[in-house]
């Protein structure tokens, strides 16, 4: 099945039916335990994805037909710099290219943004997602920030669009 990837509203139901699956995962895997409900509205609204929209931002969601199955968020750091933040793929869909099919809407969306280079942080337990983001032509970083839920920050410097 082919994937598909368009821009969405950040506040849309594939959005957040999508943002509350990816905490759902990743509050449960930081505590090694499935995640409460109540653990998960907290995360999100201390983590809130406003700014994964114009002008500042663009969430993409990715499709497998006419399911909503995988999101990404870019959102402008500083002049040239774009940040990926909320990439997920459903746990059912992983393994076939998903990951890859986002990373590509994210350089294209830096792309539009005018950045030349996309970071990122994850977390030390997040071992896919960090060979994911070495498959694809990240490199690890210094840190660039200091948040409390980052312990690997990568970057991919962009080649310069075809005019």
């Amino acid at each position: 099945m082919e994937w598909n990837v368009h821009s969405a509203p950040v506040d849309g139901s594939a959005a957040v039916s999508l943002l509350r699956a990816y905490y759902t995962e990743i509050v449960g895997r930081y505590h090694g335990r499935p995640a409460e409900p109540h653990e998960v509205s907290a995360a999100m609204a201390d983590e809130p994805s406003t700014d994964l929209a114009p002008p500042q931002g663009e969430f993409l969601v990715a499709y497998r037909g006419e399911q909503p199955v995988g999101c990404a968020g870019v959102r402008r750091l500083e002049p040239g710099v774009v940040e990926l933040a909320r990439l997920f793929v459903r746990p059912e869909h992983r393994g076939c290219g998903g990951g890859a099919v986002l990373l590509a809407a994210v350089e294209r969306a830096a792309h539009r943004f005018g950045a030349r280079a996309v970071r990122l942080d994850t977390r030390r337990d997040l071992v896919e997602a960090r060979a994911l983001y070495a498959r694809n032509g990240y490199v690890e970083i210094p840190a660039y920030h200091h948040g409390p839920y980052a312990d690997h920050w990568f970057e991919k410097r962009l080649e310069a669009q075809a005019p």
